[in-house]
């Protein structure tokens, strides 16, 4: 049996074509393959970036033993969860109601090859048994006797496990009559803010303990609450928000020498990141950056925004003006091996001025604070501003040495909505800050957006060295409809605008539901899967319903559509009695029923200025 993986385009599904696995793609192929021998499918799904990934696939994926018994009880596929959020998403769902726990990457699900729905799974597992968790080779041969000697009791778990899985897409409430953005009620805000409250640590910002997450559609929310222009300026949530942004920007979830931000931070002081940087975290964050800057004026807002967009010109943007998707955590097969240093070769490149400087701002003159016997740098004392220019100079230094190692992978794929997220972010600090050069970097990716993945009136998912392929998801339609919106605000361009419109039009007309209100998280003509969500809350990203219903709002009250307004507001009244009862996770759908009640004051913090409506060449222009 072959490995047919050397012909995809996705670099971490590269990463294992040379397997021993007999890994196929996800494809009518494979599942027939599966059908037609009676086999269970091993469905194993990560990204190039994840740390645990690489882990088992060096263990178990690379190992010739393993393999065999892979391939000689199951029919193999590797998924990259980052080209089909549809089937990751699916699959974690299933994977938290089978086993109670959250799930993770890597992602290892056994499918039913009739019916493709799962009946175990778990996330990583080890060769050998470690750590409690059994031997995969052991799960894979009881998983296999499971499959044989009990397929009555799985289809009876399938059943149940379908039905649950229906029972998280929203059902509407009854029927009110109400139209447009009527029936709305304020409350869910008041309680999410104070669900929010509750959870923010006070000492070192975020919410709640280790493993700490940036959270940004939080902190979006909480800001958005304290700029209000109506006077009713929200002090908690400033203060919540503000003190979040400033720990991160000075701990070591931000890469102190070369910017951008780390994927979470594994204790509760933003100290010690897992390594990954993901493009779809570093957008939104320069957008709060700049949000948190002309809120107070703190200078360190902006200087953590600048090395940012630093970090995004330097080492993600790709030929063509797109942006790379990721960095690994790993380097040299270590997790952060990149990032961290000796003492004694710090020492050794800067002089005696810089290193005293140096070693007090950043903590190297107190023990090491990775694995205890690295460093990893943070800000461990504040910086007189004397001493600012001998610093940068340190900085430098650093940071050329750092660069001569052994560099991160680079996931060099183009994702539609992750570009998306970076170009709305972009956009928008642009206008904050004035800065035309990153106006030019949003645009630049924008045009490669439009001219590679938008194909017959349709936007595709990916794109990679000339390849684009895969028919893209609501999150991309959304994200890509708010971040046109932000660039309408900073530069008009009047197809911008059209484009605009043709993307709004397409989202309505391929993923709402028409009869229940909201949309679908796949289009009307995508392949059918075990199930088609239809999701509300934020995970690593924004919902896509939320930001859909934000797009629409923006554009259509500026455009004059009221049957886009209509369709904002049936979203609304769907997720209205989830909202009301759980409003934690889901900040931009808070936002956006905040907008949808109370549009011009919330549009963005502490802005008064005229550039912060949409120009009045856009409604010339319709």
């Amino acid at each position: 049996m072959a490995n047919r993986l050397a012909g995809e385009t996705s670099p971490y599904l590269l990463q294992h074509a040379d397997n021993p696995v007999a890994w196929h793609p996800w494809g009518e192929q494979a599942l027939t393959l599966a059908r037609t021998q009676n086999k269970p499918i091993l469905l194993s799904i990560g990204y190039s970036a994840c740390h645990w990934c690489h882990v088992m696939a060096h263990e178990s994926f690379e190992d010739a033993e393993v393999a065999a018994v892979m391939n000689a009880l199951f029919v193999n596929i590797k998924v990259d969860r980052e080209e089909r959020p549809d089937l990751d998403q699916i699959y974690q769902t299933a994977h938290q109601m089978l086993t109670g726990r959250a799930g993770g990457w890597p992602l290892t699900m056994f499918l039913n090859p009739a019916d493709h729905m799962p009946f175990f799974g778990g996330t990583y597992f080890p060769k050998t048994p470690r750590h409690g968790l059994p031997a995969f080779p052991e799960v894979c041969r009881g998983v296999a006797r499971l499959y044989q000697q009990r397929s009555a009791d799985i289809a009876q778990q399938s059943g149940a496990l379908r039905d649950m899985l229906a029972s998280t897409v929203p059902r509407p409430a009854g029927d009110t009559g109400q139209t447009g953005l009527d029936g709305l009620d304020s409350a869910p805000i008041r309680s999410g803010r104070d669900f929010m409250l509750r959870g923010f640590d006070a000492r070192y910002g975020g919410f709640g303990g280790a493993p700490k997450f940036p959270h940004a559609g939080e902190l979006a929310f909480l800001l958005r609450r304290a700029g209000r222009g109506d006077g009713q300026g929200d002090d908690a949530a400033r203060d919540a928000a503000l003190t979040t942004l400033i720990r991160m920007a000075e701990g070591g979830i931000r890469d102190q020498l070369g910017g951008g931000f780390c994927r979470y931070s594994v204790d509760e002081r933003w100290e010690i990141p897992h390594f990954e940087k993901m493009l779809y975290d570093n957008g939104p964050l320069l957008g709060l950056y700049a949000d948190a800057w002309q809120l107070s004026g703190d200078a360190r807002f902006a200087e953590a925004a600048e090395s940012l967009v630093d970090w995004l010109r330097r080492e993600m943007l790709l030929p063509g003006g797109a942006f790379a998707s990721s960095l690994d955590a790993d380097s040299e097969g270590e997790e952060g091996r990149y990032y961290v240093w000796d003492r004694g070769e710090v020492q050794a490149l800067l002089t005696e001025e810089e290193w005293a400087v140096a070693a007090r701002h950043w903590g190297l003159d107190s023990p090491p604070n990775f694995e205890h016997a690295h460093w990893h740098l943070r800000v461990a004392a504040p910086l007189p501003p004397a001493q600012a220019a001998i610093l940068a100079s340190a900085r430098a230094k650093l940071l050329a040495r750092r660069e001569t190692r052994v560099r991160p992978g680079l996931d060099d794929k183009v994702l539609t909505g992750w570009n998306a997220l970076m170009i709305e972010g972009l956009a928008h600090a642009a206008r904050v800050f004035d800065r035309p050069d990153w106006l030019a970097l949003a645009r630049g990716a924008l045009d490669f957006l439009r001219t590679t993945l938008w194909r017959d009136g349709r936007l595709l998912a990916t794109a990679r060295r000339g390849r684009a392929h895969l028919d893209a998801y609501l999150d991309d339609y959304a994200f890509l409809l708010l971040a046109l919106t932000e660039l309408l605000q900073a530069d008009f361009r009047a197809d911008d605008l059209a484009f605009a419109r043709t993307l709004a039009e397409t989202l309505l007309a391929r993923f709402e539901d028409k009869a229940e209100g909201g949309f679908h998280f796949t289009a009307d003509d995508h392949e059918t899967l075990i199930h088609r969500p239809k999701p509300m809350h934020d995970n690593s990203m924004p919902s896509g319903n939320a930001a859909a219903i934000l797009g629409l709002l923006r554009l259509g009250r500026r455009l004059g559509q009221p049957a886009w307004l209509a369709s904002a507001g049936r979203a609304l009244r769907l997720f209205q009695p989830e909202l009301s009862r759980h409003p934690g996770g889901a900040a931009t759908m808070l936002m956006a029923l905040e907008e949808a009640l109370a549009p011009a004051d919330v549009n963005a913090p502490a802005c008064t200025d005229v550039s912060c409506s949409m120009p009045e060449r856009v409604l010339q222009a319709r």
